[in-house]
């Protein structure tokens, strides 16, 4: 059986049911067969079960590994660590149950590698060969607030009780894995209590209690999947960022991938998406990226300020770190872990912003283990699976009903490094199968400085389309929002059109018209697409200030104008930009800002007919 996490109904409860039926089973011991780089083949003396993880015993290290493949009495299994050392005939054990994480209070402001080790508490500069360590705080204290009572009626997933993790509220909940309905014998009383003391017992409709406790464990690549519906996202996830909050809008509960070359501002455009997008939580997986890269993350990440709260942004975040010299096969599971934990918050009624760099490099790694497997390879050697791999990955994310009829979603924004910038390699094209969202990142925009340098031309969001989403727009935004940003896409399309028979043609080789829609398309740039991540005030735009600035662009852009020659066409909306632009660094609605606003209005009226 493959455990995917996302086969129907009945599978998923039969994995479950053998999830918890293998725990009770003795050990199955095996032997090392052979050994190709990461990947042992292991002679078994007993039953496996697919992706269950398994102990390698070399002289005093245990090093850990999954099953990926079974043939016969031969187990291929994958090693989250260096196999150097490793021989023919060393013990195996197999742990009974597939690659867990612990779910409990304490999951926020910690770096974590892919396998859910605390990074913090390793010991040395570099990370130890077999080296394990609990991710949660066993001694940890935690002020506890019940919310369920004796005699109450649960099921999975329900709320027992609260904690205060950092500020935010960290639901207590039934197991995921406890099936059917439950009676609440009793509740711990408010007071404080480490995450392994009995909070809350349960009876079945047996008679059997069951003591629960604040922490529970979850195979990562099984979907946790105890809610009512998941229906199709339809509100807005803002972000504060005009090029997609206003052209490309992201929803609260979709998904999204962002691709480009190196140097285009992916992580500015990262830190600016995990400081100011409407979020409760913030899980950053980094997949394969360069420790420098990671090491920027773990720096950087303490000092933002949370807008929100006022607060360190690293109180409601987690860092799931995973660098390109460590492991190829812990890559894999540094995704499966940071979309688990994901999926925790949102079973608490949190909105969950999941942000993975790079999706590619877990393709990678997939390739990897696909090639040294001998199976047989797709497109650039990528597994012949990988559209579905990636699709299934994908399908985890989305907003929730839960049991008590509140809401809670994980929304994904993944970035794609695709080789030399090449957007028709197989992961970007699986990746844009199944993402409704597509923030292409251009090189060009980034070298003429036009920040974030997302080309809104190439970029989509099929969320326009869906009729929930234009109806939330009409109720939330204005009545004629979608036709505004067609408009305005409308003109940029035009702008560049333009542009290029300028550029062959020559200034004075156009009509004058061409000249107006090429500046008028320059006006939308300027002060939509363009944004200062560095600026307090410009760094994170609301929506209704996106609609106020929206629309007085697009009267500029409908308007006409009166111009004798087209050399008077560029200083006349330069000074009209520049004017935009000063607007977009003052406090909305402010004395500056309305003084800005009478300015440009002056200038628009100096011309128009």
């Amino acid at each position: 059986m493959v455990y995917d996490g996302n086969a129907d109904s009945e599978n998923h409860k039969l994995k479950i049911k053998n999830l918890k039926s293998i725990n009770f089973m003795a050990k199955t011991q095996g032997k090392v067969h052979s050994i190709i780089s990461n990947l042992v083949l292991v002679k078994v003396e007993g039953p496996v079960s697919q992706n269950e993880i398994c102990f390698i015993e070399e002289n005093e290290e245990r090093l850990m590994a999954e099953v990926i493949k079974v043939v016969g009495d031969l187990a291929y299994v994958q090693v989250f660590e260096s196999t150097r050392g490793l021989k023919p005939g060393m013990p195996v054990e197999f742990q009974n149950h597939m690659l867990e994480v612990s779910l409990g209070p304490g999951l926020l402001s910690k770096n974590f590698d892919g396998l859910q080790n605390d990074l913090d508490k390793m010991t040395g500069v570099f990370l130890k060969r077999g080296e394990y360590t609990n991710p949660l705080e066993d001694d940890k204290k935690w002020s506890f607030t019940p919310l369920a009572q004796a005699g109450d009626q649960v099921k999975a997933a329900d709320w027992l009780g609260n904690v205060k993790e950092n500020w935010l509220d960290h639901k207590i909940m039934v197991p995921f894995k406890m099936e059917g309905t439950y009676t609440v014998v009793s509740v711990a009383a408010e007071g404080e209590y480490t995450i392994k003391d009995t909070i809350a017992v349960l009876k079945d409709e047996a008679g059997k209690e069951y003591p629960i406790t604040m922490v529970q464990k979850w195979p990562v690549k099984v979907a946790i999947r105890n809610y009512v519906d998941k229906p199709r996202p339809f509100r807005q996830m803002e972000t504060g960022v005009r090029v997609i909050d206003t052209m490309n809008p992201m929803l609260e509960g979709g998904t999204g991938f962002i691709p480009g070359p190196f140097g285009t501002g992916k992580t500015v455009l990262q830190h600016a998406l995990a400081r100011f997008a409407d979020a409760d939580v913030i899980i950053m997986a980094a997949c394969g990226e360069r420790a420098n890269e990671v090491v920027e993350i773990f720096t950087e990440f303490p000092q933002l300020q949370d807008p929100r709260s006022g607060r360190s942004l690293y109180e409601r975040t987690t860092i799931i770190a995973n660098t390109s010299n460590m492991p190829v096969a812990a890559r894999e599971a540094s995704v499966y872990t940071a979309m688990t934990i994901g999926e925790y918050y949102r079973a608490m009624g949190m909105k969950v912003l999941l942000l993975a760099d790079s999706t590619s490099r877990w393709a990678q790694a997939l390739r990897e283990m696909s090639n040294r497997m001998e199976e047989l390879p797709g497109q650039d050697a990528f597994p012949m699976d990988l559209s579905a791999i990636i699709s299934n990955f994908y399908a985890r994310a989305g907003m929730v009903y839960l049991n008590n009829g509140k809401t809670g979603s994980v929304t994904f924004i993944g970035t794609v490094s695709p080789a030399g910038g090449n957007l028709k390699e197989p992961v970007t094209e699986s990746t844009k199968k199944v993402a409704r969202c597509f923030y292409a990142l251009s090189q060009a925009r980034a070298d003429s400085k036009r920040y974030p340098a997302i080309d809104t031309l190439e970029s989509y969001s099929k969320y326009l389309e869906y009729p929930e989403f234009v109806e939330y727009a009409k109720k939330n935004i204005s009545d004629n929002w979608i036709a505004d940003v067609n408009e305005a896409r409308n003109m940029l399309v035009r702008g560049r059109e333009t542009a290029e028979q300028i550029d062959i043609l020559g200034d004075d080789g156009v009509p004058l018209d061409y000249h107006l829609i090429f500046w008028k398309s320059e006006l939308i740039d300027f002060v939509i697409l363009q944004q200062d991540a560095f600026d307090n005030i410009d760094g994170s735009t609301s929506m209704e200030r996106q609609q106020y600035m929206l629309n007085m662009v697009l009267g500029v852009v409908r308007s006409s104008f009166d111009f004798d020659s087209f050399e008077e066409v560029n200083p006349y909306f330069k000074r009209i930009i520049n004017g935009f632009k000063q607007m977009n660094y003052s406090e909305f609605q402010s004395d500056k800002f309305k003084k800005f606003e009478a300015e440009v209005n002056d200038i628009i009226n100096e011309r128009r007919k």
